[in-house]
């Protein structure tokens, strides 16, 4: 057998990925009759269908914490809303900003995190709410 070079897979992995999705579905087909295989999920893997009742809810968050990951290039810009948000002084909004990333505000409602997250945004700043 020969020996198959890494160029040739990568073509053969170009080739593939530019398969339409009937193309692909035809060379599933083929290659499961060449080598006498099935796509088909193997028994005990099949997914069960349970009722609403039995799967516990997914809570809603409605606390979130705003973080501050990037200053950006406009610090004092970003220095002067972190101080207006936290009510910090100075050197405190200061070393904050230039710890990025750092907490800013925690458990706070989800508008008022998008609010703090689109002033310091315009600021420069790069926001993360989690």
């Amino acid at each position: 057998m020969e020996s198959i070079k890494m160029s040739d897979l990568a073509k053969l992995v170009d080739d593939l990925s530019s398969l339409t999705v009937l193309e692909a579905a035809e060379l599933s087909k083929i290659l499961e009759e060449k080598w006498h295989v099935t796509a088909a999920a193997p028994i005990g893997i099949t997914a069960t269908v349970t009722d609403s009742a039995s799967t516990p809810a997914i809570e809603e968050k409605n606390e979130f914490d705003v973080i501050l990951s990037v200053a950006g290039t406009k610090k004092i810009n970003v220095i002067k809303e972190i101080r207006a948000i936290t009510g910090l002084g100075l050197k405190d909004a200061k070393d904050l900003v230039e710890g990025a990333p750092q907490l800013i505000k925690d458990a706070v409602s989800g508008e008022e995190a998008q609010k703090i997250k689109n002033k310091l945004e315009e600021a420069g700043a790069v926001i993360e709410i989690k």
